[in-house]
């Protein structure tokens, strides 16, 4: 059976709570989920895997959550091989409040891990947001899944699963892989 590694790094428990519910998508029998925290040694922890789903906040002037800057900078120096990985990134932010920097991280995690080799997917249309700047807009999209849990958090459900649903054709078909979604 193909796993996804499901890496994130929250602080205030949001993109926390985000993982644990994109495994409850896929199936959390097929999820391994990793704290960049408490669970993350290096590159090989990601490495093991076909697919994977990164996670981050963003903070301060559009910058990744804590845990993922050590990560980052190892990784520029290590330059591990990510050729042949599928990956989608997902994010927590504040449009209100920082919607000069909004979900930022994902476009700094986006453009290591595409630098490193990986195919990223998942990319989102930005209309249904209000931001007034994000890093993490490429050709018009986010390039990942963004979520306001602080200012729009009746939209989260849906937005998670129609970016499961809009991702599924990149990830192993197997056949109870989506079982949050119908």
């Amino acid at each position: 059976m193909t796993k996804i590694g499901i890496f994130y790094g929250s602080t205030a428990g949001v993109t926390e709570e985000i993982a644990t519910k994109l495994a409850e998508h896929f199936g959390e029998e097929l999820c391994d989920i990793h704290s960049m925290e408490e669970d993350f040694d290096d590159f090989d922890d990601m490495l093991k895997y076909d697919y994977l789903l990164l996670g981050s906040s963003t903070w301060g002037s559009g910058e990744v959550q804590n845990d993922w800057r050590d990560p980052l900078l190892d990784m520029e120096e290590e330059k591990p091989d990510f050729t042949g990985k599928t990956i989608a990134l997902f994010g927590a932010g504040d449009c209100r409040d920082h919607g000069e920097q909004f979900v930022s991280a994902l476009g700094i995690l986006y453009d290591h891990f595409k630098e490193a080799g990986a195919t990223i997917v998942g990319n989102v249309p930005t209309d249904d947001y209000i931001f007034d700047y994000s890093f993490a807009v490429r050709d018009g999209k986010f390039v990942g899944l963004p979520i306001d849990e602080i200012n729009e958090s009746e939209k989260t459900e849906e937005r998670i699963e129609a970016w499961v649903e809009s991702i599924r054709v990149h990830f192993p078909q197997e056949s109870n892989l989506f079982v949050g979604v119908g």
